[in-house]
């Protein structure tokens, strides 16, 4: 049975949180290290890297990453849904000053990672409150105003809503994800911004499969952001099991990387713009996606063991599965558990933003049909 609209929008955002929570213990460490801490591959919920510790403990303190707990990619997704639901219609970067950075700066909400109802302002990283930093104080043009922020995979994993508002029209979600995200990033990072939400409505396509994503995302995909994700799906095509992939992938996309090896101490080129590089953690997900052929458990717990920022890959990982397959694609027993441990209600943002999609979906059909009568009209004029 074909998902309809409203399961894959609640597949697609129990995913990329489901996902997210899973990642975000073992986020910024290696595969081998993963696999000796937890005395083999993550297969589950686990706990804090450094166990009752994880309050002192460096570099991570004082974030309870683990347990079940999303962190910041979730937060700035409920954050995005909740501009959709204000302007309820396509956004763009004048929505980030006018709506999101308020978000970001007044409207407190439970944060599980500090376990405290917070500002997200106090949650996010550098990259992240460079939007507050450059739209509500430096009143930079929205669309410029990425321009100068580190080039990282902070836009990118948050645009699952932009595909979901598009659902099944990838070059719409492109679009508009790319001007979104001109307000927080440029050159590479907001180019995976745009293939992200467009791999999202790629998913929402009936019929689509794990293989017509990847095709989609690597038509729309420009400069190194492309030649990532196609050295990566190559690669992934030899596999079938997440496990001997790990090295293989990694190995794929690190030409294209700039971070480097040690992911804690990046390289000084690292995140500067480029026409050659791409973040990594896009072309992993897909890579993820084509290995675990669609499968929620293999292609999330697939980005989780690769390491990294294995939070962010796992996001978006997830949020690609639930679209393709609806909500009963992610495990019932994960997103219970993520959702009473991060003390959130999961499945309001999807209501929220099916509401905005059907909305944004009659307006756009409602445009489409004053076109084509204003262009039979002009047409039939000329003759």
């Amino acid at each position: 049975m074909t998902p309809t609209l409203d399961d894959r929008i609640t597949g697609s955002l129990l995913g990329a949180a489901v996902g997210d929570a899973l990642g975000g213990p073992v986020e910024g460490y290696t595969p081998e290290q993963i696999a000796e801490r937890h005395g083999g591959h993550v297969t589950g919920i686990v706990g804090p890297w450094n166990g009752d510790d994880w309050r002192t403990a460096r570099p991570i303190a004082p974030y309870h990453k683990g347990d079940g707990h999303v962190t910041d990619d979730t937060l700035m997704t409920h954050a995005l849904i909740r501009v959709y639901e204000k302007v309820r219609g396509h956004l763009d970067a004048y929505a980030v000053a006018d709506h999101l950075v308020p978000e970001l700066m007044g409207s407190p909400v439970w944060i599980p990672e500090l376990e405290a109802e917070a500002l997200p302002l106090q949650r996010i990283f550098l990259a992240e409150k460079w939007i507050v930093t450059r739209l509500h104080y430096a009143h930079a043009d929205p669309r410029e105003a990425g321009n100068g922020n580190i080039v990282n995979c902070g836009a990118a994993m948050y645009m699952a809503p932009v595909g979901l508002v598009n659902a099944a029209h990838p070059e719409a979600a492109y679009t508009e994800a790319l001007d979104i995200a001109g307000a927080h990033q440029s050159s590479y990072g907001r180019e995976a911004a745009g293939v992200f939400a467009a791999a999202v409505a790629a998913a929402c396509a009936p019929g689509a499969t794990h293989s017509s994503v990847v095709a989609t995302a690597l038509a729309l995909a420009k400069d190194g952001t492309r030649s990532a994700i196609e050295a990566v799906a190559e690669v992934a095509s030899g596999h079938r099991d997440f496990e001997s992939a790990l090295t293989p992938l990694r190995r794929a996309v690190a030409p294209f990387d700039s971070v480097g090896p040690d992911y804690r101490a990046p390289s000084l080129g690292a995140r500067r713009p480029s026409r050659l590089h791409a973040i990594e953690e896009l072309p992993v997900a897909l890579g993820m996606l084509l290995v675990g052929e669609g499968d929620f458990r293999r292609t999330v717990l697939g980005a989780v063991n690769y390491g990294r920022d294995c939070d962010s890959i796992a996001t978006m990982a997830g949020a690609i599965v639930g679209a393709l397959h609806g909500e009963s694609a992610v495990p019932a027993d994960w997103a219970k558990r993520v959702a009473e441990a991060s003390r959130l209600d999961l499945h309001a943002p999807a209501r929220a933003l099916t509401e905005v999609a059907h909305e944004v979906f009659a307006e756009d059909a409602a445009r489409r049909r004053a076109h084509e009568a204003a262009f039979a009209t002009l047409t039939s004029a000329a003759r």
